[in-house]
């Protein structure tokens, strides 16, 4: 059968055959649309924040440079202390200059280890902060993983800001009562 191009018969057979494509092809997407994609969304930084273990991991960063801590403070009134005495002295012209020189180079020197301890005590614990919040994360994951599987999700995702979100897809609190549950055994890792 011999069909024209540009005729009214060969248009016609084109839509024909689209149609006929079509319609073998609509039942498959039909069952592709009637499969339900379930979908979650973790808001680890809100866990990082709240939960159990973000908390113990804080109090433990914090107790572990307390005494660092103490000691930057202690330079730091020592040299609030010198400074009073510079100022008096001047203030006075009490002193000869070769003491006041002294208590000059006194508190440069402190000056100067107030500055190294506190820069390394803020990059020491920016350090430990990043190795604890790494380990969390971890679990974090690790639970995730399990509960998607657990669950049957689909796709689940790690949000810390969105526009929108329905509260029937946020699966925080639920990650965040995993963790805190296995924060509460002793030292196992499985949940349930």
């Amino acid at each position: 059968m011999k069909f024209v191009l540009n005729g009214w018969l060969s248009r016609k057979f084109v839509s024909m055959l689209i149609l006929a494509m079509a319609s073998l092809l609509l039942p498959q997407t039909a069952d592709v649309c009637a499969t339900e994609i379930k979908i979650g969304i973790v808001n680890t930084e809100k866990i990082l924040r709240e939960s159990i273990l973000a908390i113990k991991a804080q109090k433990r960063i914090e107790q572990e440079f307390k005494l660092r801590d103490s000691k930057v403070k202690e330079l730091s009134s020592q040299i609030k202390k010198l400074q009073q005495q510079l100022e008096k002295q001047l203030s006075t012209q009490t002193a000869d200059s070769s003491d006041r020189r002294a208590k000059e180079r006194e508190l440069a020197s402190i000056s100067r280890q107030h500055q190294r301890e506190q820069q390394q005590m803020r990059e020491d614990l920016s350090l430990r902060q990043n190795e604890e919040y790494g380990r969390i994360l971890d679990l974090i994951n690790q639970t995730i993983n399990k509960l998607a599987s657990e669950q049957g999700y689909d796709l689940i995702l790690q949000l810390q800001d969105s526009v929108y979100r329905s509260a029937r897809i946020d699966i925080t609190d639920q990650i965040m009562s995993i963790l805190d549950g296995q924060e509460k055994k002793p030292k196992n890792l499985k949940t349930k």
